[in-house]
């Protein structure tokens, strides 16, 4: 069989601990780059994306660019590609991008890369890759493959149905999701993050601020808690990048649970002073509001009348994709994603 094909298939074991997977190499031989051609300037991007594809090839990979023109279309090339026996699939783009290519790749042997062409690009700076495409392209190229959790959350989707989604970064329920359901794509577009600011301050003005019901459970805890939040955050990731920075201190990839933040306040001041205390990278502690590292939280309706009013409705989102609405259920999946990302 040979040595090389024996790792390769030790490696895709699930049933290996993360430091034992880690310690193989992720030899990149054949990659597929999945984009959106509409997304960004087209021109430029297809430029950045051509360097990132001559550096793979210079190190040896077989790679090509496949367009994608929507989110489905995207988890079908990215099925396509493994298929064809592609071990690595680059998500050209922002958390969204990753977040649906990540759909695919869950609990497969191949590993997700990243070329940071988003707009926040949380991820990316979480594992301190290079904004530059080329200069991430060959980052990925020497990568050490982490094998990591991924968030899992189940919700009622917009037409009521239940529906299932991984993640990576932070799912949210509440204040932020409402700033997704409100953030139409175009003005994202058209305004990049100066859509997410804008459109943040006007909700931190009007948002009702609807209480609803949230039961978890603590890591390595046997006892469930029991909270009614305005705003609730399960968080993957340490670093956001931008301007807040470190929004849920104790959140990390290399942990099996998630930092889940508990808004259990409804004054925007607190709000405000969380957000601040990000921005500054202060440790303050703002009263209304705390955290936890847990592995389950169910959240429901404070009464189930609520859930049939349109303007009471309270929105879960993950990973910036804006999901549907409560009834929601966030766990975490060991073991479950090979991610290529600079040493540390």
């Amino acid at each position: 069989m040979g040595l090389a094909r024996i790792i390769r298939l030790v490696s895709a074991d699930q049933s290996l601990p993360p430091q034992v997977q880690s310690s193989f190499d992720h030899a990149m031989r054949k990659a597929a780059l999945l984009y959106n051609p509409d997304s960004g300037g087209s021109k430029q991007r297809q430029r950045e994306l051509e360097s990132a594809l001559a550096v793979l090839r210079s190190g040896g990979v077989e790679a090509e660019l496949v367009p994608t023109q929507s989110p489905d279309h995207a988890g079908d090339e990215a099925r396509k590609a493994i298929d064809s026996g592609c071990d690595t699939i680059f998500a050209c783009g922002g958390d969204g991008t990753i977040h649906n290519i990540a759909q695919v790749l869950a609990n497969s042997p191949a590993a997700l890369a990243i070329l940071p062409l988003g707009t926040a690009n949380a991820l990316a700076h979480d594992l301190n890759l290079p904004l530059n495409v080329a200069a991430a392209a060959k980052a990925s190229l020497h990568a050490t493959p982490r094998r990591i959790a991924l968030g899992r959350v189940t919700y009622a989707d917009l037409q009521g149905k239940p529906g299932t989604r991984y993640f990576i970064v932070a799912a949210g329920i509440g204040v932020d999701a409402h700033l997704f359901y409100k953030l139409h794509t175009g003005t994202k577009q058209r305004m990049g993050m100066a859509a997410y600011y804008a459109k943040a301050w006007h909700l931190w003005f009007t948002y009702p601020m609807p209480r609803f019901v949230a039961e978890y459970l603590e890591t390595e805890a046997s006892t469930p808690g029991h909270a009614e939040v305005t705003e609730l955050m399960a968080v993957r990731i340490r670093n956001f990048g931008g301007v807040i920075q470190e929004l849920a201190p104790g959140a990390s990839l290399d942990r099996d649970d998630m930092r889940l933040v508990f808004c259990r306040t409804a004054s925007r001041l607190a709000y405000l002073a969380y957000v601040i205390r990000g921005l500054l990278r202060l440790r303050w502690t703002v009263p209304g509001i705390d955290l936890a590292h847990s592995t389950k939280v169910s959240c429901r309706y404070q009464m189930p009348s609520t859930a049939s009013s349109e303007q009471r409705k309270i929105y879960v989102e993950a990973d910036g994709e804006l999901l549907g609405t409560l009834p929601a259920e966030i766990t975490v999946v060991p073991n479950a994603l090979t991610l290529l990302a600079p040493s540390r």
